[in-house]
């Protein structure tokens, strides 16, 4: 399997390039450059696979030659060691918990599957990688966890100061050894702009950058797993199946996507944002105009240019009109999160995290108007990772896990920055 540079088709490089290299050296991501179709007996049969096969099936055309299929095995084995449960929430809506990893966030999947990648291609050399990262919250804390201690890799993490919760701040900054947190005095965009600032330097060519963003690709794909395996789940019941994707850099919903364009018999996918609507806006007026970034209640989707929405175009040869039949898009506000997250707790006994509840809203847009159909929202990451949030709207106290105990009692290690030539400054010393 080789990818292209969605900037120049022309250029291409094999799997093992993409992933080390993050993203093209002409700025632009990179792409599959090929998506074959599953055949339908694998969709027939998926309810009588196990996990680990249904990933490897998926997968496997995206890797190519670059891991033989033992060692990718061992990787998919690796990567899903924890459970994915779906949750009925009321008669045809459900939660799809993805938070029952390391750190307790749905980007465990992508680091932990990335982590043993790179871990591989470094198995036979001693030459070091900086992973760069990013972060509006989960993407440092899965980051941390899942490269922690590998062989010849330096993870440095960037994240907006005061625009993530104590809890994510704690797993971006007490794990120390190879993990530095740079804490960044913007917005999350503004650290992502460092960072593809930074892949384009050529004072850094020889430093050996990669990214643990949504952005690689090794990142990026393995999130098409837990689609197929919810699709698996609800199979039985023969309805439409809506999936809603709370959305901020549009990473996992583009996986979604993708998961739906290998033969996934998903109806319709929604992307759910916050008041950072620039996907929303661009669905109803074909406009692509970010607006300054604003923070809300869901922090972790505070983006207003996420830079996977290229690639959701590039799946739809840049056609809005054949996108619109796949994809919906919504805006909520933090006042209407907050109704959400006090409704279905009342009703339904079931807890929200913000960034789960802007998911559910979006699918009601949609379930309204297919009373037909079931729903599936995504949980992105365990409310607790929102304690204050979630505990002053429900009027109730949140039970810590002894993990998250722990990283609380560390102490905080971080070096705030503000410009680039700071984050430059800091890689080449």
């Amino acid at each position: 399997m080789n990818y292209y540079s969605l900037t120049n088709k022309q250029h291409r490089v094999g799997f093992r390039e993409a992933v080390l290299q993050s993203i093209a050296p002409d700025g632009g991501l990179y792409f599959p450059e090929v998506i074959t179709p599953l055949p339908s007996d694998f969709f027939n049969s998926l309810d009588r696979l196990d996990n680990e096969t249904i990933a490897y099936t998926v997968i496997a055309p995206f890797i190519g030659d670059a891991i033989p299929e033992n060692e990718l095995r061992k990787i998919i084995k690796d990567t899903l060691s924890f459970d994915f449960p779906i949750v009925p929430v009321t008669d045809s809506v459900s939660a799809l918990e993805l938070f029952h990893g390391p750190t307790m966030a749905f980007k465990d999947v992508g680091a932990r599957f990335m982590s043993r990648c790179l871990g591989y291609f470094n198995r036979e050399n001693n030459q070091k990688t900086t992973v760069l990262v990013a972060t509006s919250g989960d993407t440092g804390g899965a980051v941390a966890s899942g490269f922690l201690g590998v062989k010849n890799v330096d993870v440095v993490l960037l994240y907006p100061s005061g625009k993530v919760s104590a809890i994510q701040e704690a797993q971006l900054t007490t794990l120390g050894q190879n993990i530095q947190a740079l804490e960044v005095n913007g917005s999350f965009d503004d650290c992502q702009d460092m960072v593809k600032k930074a892949f384009r330097d050529a004072d850094l060519k020889n430093r050996n950058l990669t990214s643990a963003n949504s952005i690689n690709v090794a990142r990026w794909l393995p999130q098409l797993f837990y689609f197929f395996f919810a699709y698996k789940a609800l199979k039985a019941t023969g309805k439409p199946l809506y999936i809603s994707c709370p959305s901020g850099n549009f990473g996992n919903i583009g996986a979604g996507i993708l998961a739906k364009k290998l033969g996934l018999p998903i109806a319709g996918f929604i992307a759910a944002t916050n008041a950072n609507d620039t996907v929303p806006r661009y669905l109803e007026n074909g406009l692509y105009a970010p607006n300054a970034t604003i923070s809300t209640i869901s922090n972790a989707m505070d983006v207003s240019n996420p830079s996977n929405f290229i690639r959701i175009q590039e799946l739809y040869a840049n056609d809005r009109e054949q996108l619109k039949k796949d994809l919906a898009s919504f805006s909520f506000t933090d006042a209407e999160t907050r109704t959400a997250m006090e409704t279905v707790y009342r009703e339904s006994q079931y807890i929200m995290d913000p960034h789960g509840a802007v998911g559910y809203l979006g699918l009601q847009k949609v379930l309204a108007n297919h009373p037909e159909a079931i729903g599936l929202f995504l949980e992105t990451a365990h409310p607790v990772k929102f304690q204050d949030t979630v505990e002053a709207y429900l009027n109730r106290s949140l039970p810590i896990p002894e993990p998250i105990q722990h990283i609380m009692t560390q102490t905080k290690q971080s070096i705030p920055i503000r410009h680039y030539q700071e984050l430059k400054d800091y890689l080449v010393n």
